[in-house]
């Protein structure tokens, strides 16, 4: 291939990659991901699992995609969380103590459009069940 024809090969590419990210841009798209949704506040649970119901709460504070805040429970105690957002999809976690098993909890969910939060929970192999949340 002469020098010529990489030339207009490279241009084309160039334009192409251009095209591309203008087009991301507007349309509010990133090349890292969706902007994540905002999730930080006070949130009233609802836990559903086969042991029964408990209404934790969780205060997250958001940093970008990132999740800090606390948790407390009846059931799990006081606990601080770390989590993430991308998109509408969120994940935090916390290390609590239940029937002298130390477990990772891990609630996995989605924001929905009327501003509920729902998922799931896992309770780091001893369960699970759903959650469903609203902001105070």
């Amino acid at each position: 291939m002469n020098q010529r024809a990489m030339r207009w090969m490279t241009m084309r590419l160039a334009v192409g990659i251009a095209a591309t990210l203008a087009v991301m841009m507007g349309t509010g798209l990133t090349v890292t991901g969706q902007t994540p949704a905002d999730v930080a506040g006070d949130w009233a649970l609802t836990v559903e699992t086969d042991q029964g119901t408990t209404t934790p709460s969780v205060m997250l504070e958001q940093n970008g995609s990132e999740l800090t805040g606390h948790y407390s429970s009846e059931t799990l105690g006081e606990a601080e969380v770390k989590g993430s957002v991308s998109g509408n999809d969120v994940v935090f976690s916390l290390s609590a103590s239940a029937g002298g098993f130390d477990i990772e909890v891990t609630y996995t969910g989605t924001l929905q459009d009327d501003g509920t939060l729902s998922g799931q929970i896992d309770l780091g192999g001893l369960g699970g069940g759903t959650f469903t949340g609203r902001r105070r």
